[in-house]
């Protein structure tokens, strides 16, 4: 009774005196703050896209609602691909989008999504959070006024829907094949007419008979899109994307003028959501892919030729922009010395493992 009345006399006697009682340090430091984000994927595709909302959520629960973030579709505020551009001149605070759309800038962001016969999953989040990959990327986003940070990984991909079989690497000739523009680099030596369409725009053209073929994703998000409807043969595997790391963008202005606990929750955020859309892709897969082959998918495997074939024209590709462009021969430098690094140990360990359980599980 006596501390309430203290406390009671205190305050009054501070309003009395014209005092004011000043704000919890973390308060003042924690201004409101209300951000928009781009999304290069659209809403059906929402293990991939919920990544952006994901984040949005983590860092307003991080910090009791104080900073918040909007999440849109692609498309919604600006182009699907467009990302990379709203985020680098403000028009958006920031952005879930992969790198690999921005091959024609520079080649170079590639490294920061996926490339042909790149890192898998565990992999690539070594080589990212351990072995120097963020340092050698944010160098490169730094040109582009961009904060970049690892936001999800789809696994291993699927090598796309087609309305034809491949059988051998003359199929390929003259196919129009909606795939990533690294990839379509690659296929272009091999006769492959690339086409670069957002996720939204692949099943009408599929239909239309605009393109012949498209990858996506992979069983759980490709089920969405009905793809096996029009596309009957479905390969593996995507060689392109050994995984994919979708990344948050963040324009630096934006990111500097942020308190550091602020900037602390973007990075944890990302690192949560990067960890749920793993979790999401590893158990919804192999259901969606078990109805897909019950609707009629035919399940095919790439032959072997046509791998071997992919793989020279990739290594081609690769010595051809590293002769071109020191920078990107760094970064080239450092993901794939670190992909030879690993593969030994992943076909000791992992991949002597993985072998025989598929051989052993019933």
């Amino acid at each position: 009774m006596q501390r309430r009345s203290f406390l009671k006399k205190a305050a009054l006697g501070a309003a009395a005196g014209g005092a004011t009682l000043a704000a919890p340090a973390f308060a003042q430091e924690s201004p409101a703050i209300s951000w928009r984000l781009a999304s290069s994927f659209p809403r059906s595709a929402d293990a991939i896209y919920s990544g952006g909302e994901n984040v949005a959520k983590f860092v307003s629960e991080a910090t009791g609602g104080k900073f918040q973030i909007r999440a849109f579709p692609g498309g919604e505020l600006v182009p699907a691909l467009g990302v990379l551009d709203g985020v680098q001149n403000g028009t958006v605070e920031c952005g879930h989008t992969a790198s690999y759309y921005y091959f024609g800038k520079d080649p170079a962001l590639c490294f920061d999504g996926a490339v042909p016969f790149g890192l898998n999953t565990r992999q690539y989040n070594a080589w990212v959070r351990h072995a120097g990959g963020l340092e050698v990327l944010r160098e490169l986003f730094a040109k582009f006024n961009i904060v970049n940070f690892p936001c999800g990984y789809t696994g291993c991909q699927m090598g796309g829907w087609f309305r034809k079989e491949i059988k051998t690497v003359e199929d390929l000739q003259g196919l129009k094949f909606r795939t990533a523009a690294f990839a379509g680099a690659v296929l272009m030596k091999l006769g492959v007419v690339p086409q670069q369409i957002a996720g939204g725009d692949i099943y009408p053209s599929l239909e239309k008979g605009t393109i012949d073929a498209a990858e996506w994703i992979g069983p759980y998000d490709d089920e969405k899109m009905g793809f096996h409807r029009v596309a009957p043969y479905y390969y593996f595997p995507g060689w392109w994307e050994g995984t994919l790391q979708v990344s948050l963008y963040v324009n630096k202005d934006k990111y500097e003028a942020l308190p550091k606990h602020y900037q602390a929750v973007l990075d944890q955020a990302s690192a949560l959501a990067t960890n749920t859309m793993i979790a999401t892709f590893d158990a919804e897969n192999p259901n969606a892919l078990k109805r897909l082959i019950g609707e009629g998918a035919k399940l095919r495997a790439f032959p072997k030729p046509v791998m071997d074939a992919c793989y020279k024209a990739a290594q081609e590709t690769y010595a051809e922009l590293s002769a071109k462009d020191p920078a990107f021969k760094k970064i080239h430098d450092s993901y794939m010395g670190f992909r030879d690094h690993e593969i030994p140990w992943f076909r000791i360990a992992e991949g002597s493992f993985d072998q025989y359980m598929a051989t052993a599980a019933k």
